[in-house]
């Protein structure tokens, strides 16, 4: 579950950086683009058989996740800018 951008920001959570829930949310958000886009749908050619199709949405958000912690396509930097414009959006 995604955890709130503005409360992270307003409360400094110890557990949370802002860096992780704008990389969460962006993976989120690309994991949608990405089922948009046709991703994930079973090809008839991979013989996963049924718990490919029961499981494929996991490996969708996986894959989107890494994505994401890679980088991503700039969502989760501007995200950090936005809520922590004293950080850097690749500081650690």
């Amino acid at each position: 579950m995604l955890d709130s951008l503005s409360s992270v920001a307003a409360t400094g959570h110890p557990k949370t950086s802002i860096k992780a829930v704008a990389r969460q949310f962006e993976g989120a958000f690309l994991s949608h683009i990405l089922a948009a886009a046709g991703a994930g749908q079973p090809a008839d050619t991979q013989g996963g058989g049924i718990g490919e199709s029961q499981f494929a949405s996991f490996l969708l958000d996986a894959q989107a996740q890494r994505i994401a912690d890679s980088g991503g396509v700039g969502l989760a930097e501007m995200i950090i800018r936005h809520y922590a414009p004293s950080h850097k959006a690749d500081a650690p």
